[in-house]
């Protein structure tokens, strides 16, 4: 099977790309603003890569055309604080993007369209108990109202003109390499610096709870979601929780400090900061895509910080 994969460069995207070719399913190709094939390493060889902007119509049409992609991963776009500070250009890469992808896929018959969202369409109302995917989405951030506007865009794709599109609304992703900033970052930054030796200062109270999903079950949530028969799902967008349960940050300095002897973290609360964390992280609930399509996380608290650190240890030029 063909396919086009936007943003294939990045995070998600590179082990998306991995995880398929392993899988022996067909041509791939990436298409990224980016040409760093950092990431993709040793499957760099085994890719086609197109470099372009997902605000340019045009590249996105050439992408598609020449990939002759049966279904398009569509993961590209501009970071939310990057976004914040550049509207128009958020605008352009994450909105106008969306629909640059849709419209290609309409105009050359592209199968699938498989997206992918975030808890950021989230934020205002939210209710004390659980968030799931009847949960109102009122974001205050331009990414996350770019992001509702893209799943709102691909249902009236799919209804419109019968293209199958699916989406995902990621939580904070957790892995080796992040480098952009962001409230729970912490999660991802206190396993790496720690890894190399360096105190850590987690700058959130003890008993926070953030959810986080590793970057491989990202990727897997993905090819799924894909392969699952279309007429078992209902929602069509879905929310994903990630580990379950969700751990506080104090347990996950305690699984950290169990792996790695010697590990120096300490806490610091940032007071702004945790006011936000306070304000937007509540349990998530992802029975939908349990129960429609069967998604299971893979990785566990224990199981993703083993993973990450052999990831450092065996692949240390990736996340450089």
């Amino acid at each position: 099977m063909a396919t086009l994969i936007t943003g294939g460069t990045g995070f998600i995207g590179a082990e998306l790309a991995r995880l398929l070719l392993d899988r022996g399913e067909g041509e791939i190709t990436i298409f990224d603003i980016s040409d760093s094939t950092q990431r993709l390493d040793e499957v760099a060889d085994r890719v086609k890569l197109m470099r372009g902007d997902l605000g340019d119509f045009s590249h996105v049409l050439n992408a598609v055309r020449e990939s002759s992609a049966e279904v398009v991963y569509h993961l590209g776009g501009m970071l939310s604080l990057p976004s914040e500070n550049d509207p128009p250009a958020g605008i352009r890469a994450n909105a106008m993007g969306t629909f640059h992808v849709l419209e290609a896929a309409r105009l050359f018959e592209v199968q699938k369209v498989i997206f992918a969202s975030s808890i950021g369409t989230y934020s205002l109302g939210l209710p004390e108990e659980n968030i799931d995917d009847l949960t109102l989405q009122r974001p205050q951030l331009l990414y996350g109202a770019c992001k509702l506007f893209g799943e709102h865009l691909g249902l009236f794709y799919r209804r419109k003109y019968g293209i199958d599109y699916r989406g995902l609304r990621y939580p904070p992703i957790v892995g080796p390499g992040v480098r952009s900033p962001g409230v729970t970052q912490y999660a991802s930054w206190v396993v790496e610096e720690c890894s190399k030796g360096h105190p850590f200062t987690i700058w959130a109270r003890p008993d926070t709870k953030a959810p986080m999903l590793y970057f491989k079950d990202a990727a897997l949530a993905l090819s799924h979601l894909a392969a699952a028969p279309a007429e078992s799902l209902e929602m069509v967008n879905y929310l994903l929780a990630g580990t379950d349960p969700t751990p506080s940050a104090a347990e996950l300095a305690h699984i950290v400090e169990q792996k790695i002897p010697g590990a120096r973290i300490d806490f610091e609360v940032d007071q702004d900061v945790q006011q936000i964390l306070d304000r937007m992280l509540k349990p998530l609930d992802d029975s939908y895509a349990r129960r429609e399509w069967g998604w299971r996380p893979s990785y566990q608290l224990e199981d993703m910080v083993d993973d990450f650190l052999r990831e450092l240890k065996e692949n240390p030029h990736r996340y450089a």
